[in-house]
């Protein structure tokens, strides 16, 4: 009997550590994806520009791939537990200065600075907590849910940012996050710390060097819709003829490449590395970090298509944008909870191969269900496969990648895979959007060329201001535009039929180079192991 009251109670506490972690990673990836939706309506109240809002987006993704590594090893240094909880006090501190925040420069360091700062030091420490708190046959359903709660919360973002802002204010969902900060600080007490390490110094050059070169990368890549990838757009700055985003990615490559040299260098003295670069020489880790990078380049590259198809070209509000995203949702969390619950001896390679099937079977099907006849239900059954897909990798990707290297590096582990995934959003989303705004450019010059309802000059005029992007606009948003510019009723009709064209002829483009870079992350699932991992000792 006793024995019984004692197993409840460790699993009643072991639910309650799993949801607490799980409530941490999901507001971090709550904001993210919650205001894409308001935008326009936050940089109205807070007396800013649309631009604006967007840079405070960037600078929150910039700050955590900037401090995510520093991250870890500051878990490492103080403790999981507490850099968990001094993260979550200062991502509190930053969701409560958003909530009132009454001008962009309160809204820049309460939701870029704080919170991307407290994401920083709370990321790295969930991925350590769970490998302390389960034991390794139930990590892979631990890690599956803590991460399969990221995914769900950039699903469902939209959805509650439209909710928010629709029937209250945008202020709420911040006033939220406060709400949820102190109910994990309470749940948090029942979270087992890791075992501590020997305390020592981190290496300040080393933070230094990993921040600059992953800051000038994704900042770069982050910049490309605006400035080109390459070549520069109009009065976009550029280098020598070389667009600007070119220039900061090299930049950040090199520095991160003198860090990691750095740190060799550290090792060799005998000191303590911010990480060790012979860690990233382990095949099993190196394999789920790329398997990693991959997901989260699709994944973001899917949140960002389907959400501009079913609003944009569709014209559906935040609430029914975010409610035909349910399906992946569901999808992800019975894959990420089932596949290690009844089959707890799968292959991990096997799961993770036929996951990204699932994603590169959805991005096609999708793509190909795309038609100017189409409705929202089209995106159903290809958003059930992407959440199939991203549920078998989270249910494998974590034990993976922390049974590759023994406990004590856990946190140093979680700080790399968290920049890792961080890369792999950033470039998820501006390749996808950069791809789609080239095919969109494309196919509606071609389609007005080949109109002869529209007279040569107004080719000639569209040629040049499409030379710097083509915006991606609603029938509604090109008809007023058409009509402010005085345009023939024969023309508007022509453009408005290349534009609905163009756009389905850019979102295929953009989910073509998604299924491409899923096709290309099967070439490195051979890294991934064949059985079960098993933690070395530590």
């Amino acid at each position: 009997m006793a024995s019984r009251a004692g197993t409840a109670q460790s699993s009643a506490k072991a639910r309650t550590v799993l949801v607490t972690l799980a409530s941490g990673q999901f507001l971090m990836a709550l904001d993210s994806s919650v205001m894409n939706v308001s935008i326009a309506t936050v940089a109205e109240d807070v007396g800013t520009t649309v631009t604006g809002i967007q840079g405070a987006i960037t600078a929150y993704t910039l700050v955590m791939a900037m401090f995510m590594i520093p991250g870890g090893k500051v878990g490492a240094l103080i403790g999981r537990k507490r850099a968990f909880m001094i993260g979550c006090c200062i991502y509190g501190a930053g969701s409560f200065t958003t909530a009132i925040a009454p001008s962009l420069p309160v809204l820049l360091l309460g939701w870029s600075f704080l919170e991307g700062v407290g994401a920083a030091l709370i990321l790295p420490a969930i991925v350590a907590l769970v490998a302390s708190n389960f034991a390794v046959e139930r990590r892979p359903t631990a890690y599956g849910l803590v991460m399969a709660a990221g995914a769900v919360a950039i699903a469902v973002g939209p959805l509650i940012g439209g909710i928010a802002t629709t029937y209250f204010s945008w202020r709420w969902v911040f006033a939220g996050e406060v709400l949820v900060v102190l109910a994990i600080l309470v749940l948090a007490r029942r979270i087992a710390d890791a075992p501590p390490g020997e305390r020592r110094s981190i290496d300040y050059t080393g933070a230094v060097l990993s921040a600059i070169g992953l800051g000038l990368f994704v900042y770069g890549v982050l910049r490309s819709d605006e400035w080109g990838w390459f070549k520069p757009k109009p009065d976009a700055p550029a280098w020598f003829g070389v667009s600007l985003t070119v220039w900061l990615m090299l930049a950040g490559l090199l520095l991160t490449w003198v860090f990691l040299r750095w740190e060799a260098r550290v090792v060799e003295k005998g000191r303590d590395p911010l990480i060790d670069p012979a860690m990233l020489g382990n095949r099993q880790l190196s394999g789920g970090l790329t398997m990693f990078f991959f997901q989260y380049l699709v994944q973001m590259g899917v949140f960002f298509v389907v959400p501009l198809y079913l609003s944009v070209a569709l014209g559906l509000s935040a609430l029914q944008t975010g409610a035909r995203l349910l399906p992946l949702s569901v999808s992800l969390l019975a894959a990420a909870t089932l596949i290690p619950r009844f089959l707890p001896d799968v292959s991990p390679r096997r799961v993770v191969r036929l996951g990204i099937f699932a994603l590169l079977a959805g991005a096609v099907v999708l793509m190909a269900a795309l038609d100017l006849d189409a409705g929202a239900e089209v995106v159903t059954l290809p958003l059930l496969l992407i959440g199939l897909g991203m549920g078998a990798l989270a249910s494998q990707l974590g034990s993976v990648t922390v049974s590759a290297v023994p406990q004590a590096q856990s946190a140093e582990v979680g700080g790399v895979q968290n920049a890792v995934t961080n890369l792999g959003a950033s470039i998820g989303t501006a390749l996808a959007g950069s791809v789609m705004i080239a095919a969109l450019a494309t196919s509606f010059l071609n389609g007005i060329e080949q109109n002869p309802a529209v007279p040569d000059s107004v080719t000639s005029q569209a040629t040049v201001k499409l030379q710097s992007g083509a915006p991606f606009l609603s029938d509604a948003q090109l008809r007023t535009a058409l009509d402010e510019a005085g345009t023939s009723a024969a023309v508007s009709e022509a453009a408005l039929d290349a534009n609905a064209e163009a756009r389905l002829d850019g979102l295929r483009a953009a989910l073509a180079i998604l299924a491409l870079a899923a096709i290309v992350a099967l070439f490195f699932v051979n890294r991934i192991p064949s059985a079960q991992p098993r933690s070395p000792e530590a």
